[in-house]
């Protein structure tokens, strides 16, 4: 999978991604730190990448965007620690992989994950 990794998480998550085999880049390798978070979105889209983040903001332009294919990951933890980050991020997608692949929003807690699929607010 391709990955894009926000400004609030470590490289380290960058690292580990490719590690596991993964197309993954970090904001702050890439030099970009200064893009809109509108910028980062239409970045991962255009280059099939899903957006690992903090920031919730990301689901609101996903949702409003009605695409079908970018996926983003949110992390929201009570101790954002990177280790934790890693482990956490293992699970998810170990378990939510393919609807990542096809479009989904995962909102990744403590000790749970929710998981929203592609395109949100789409009738049926």
């Amino acid at each position: 999978m391709r990955f894009l990794v926000d400004m609030g998480l470590a490289v380290r998550v960058a690292e580990w991604l490719r590690h596991e085999g993964h197309d993954a880049g970090h904001l702050d390798e890439a030099g970009l730190q200064r893009l809109s978070d509108h910028e980062i979105f239409a970045l991962a889209a255009r280059e099939h990448r899903i957006i690992i983040t903090t920031d919730l903001d990301f689901g609101e332009i996903l949702a409003h965007s009605r695409q079908a294919s970018t996926s983003v990951i949110v992390f929201q933890l009570a101790w954002p620690r990177t280790v934790r980050i890693i482990e956490r991020l293992a699970t998810v997608l170990g378990a939510a992989g393919p609807a990542l692949q096809q479009g989904a929003i995962v909102l990744v807690e403590e000790t749970r994950y929710r998981m929203r699929r592609l395109p949100i607010g789409s009738s049926p």
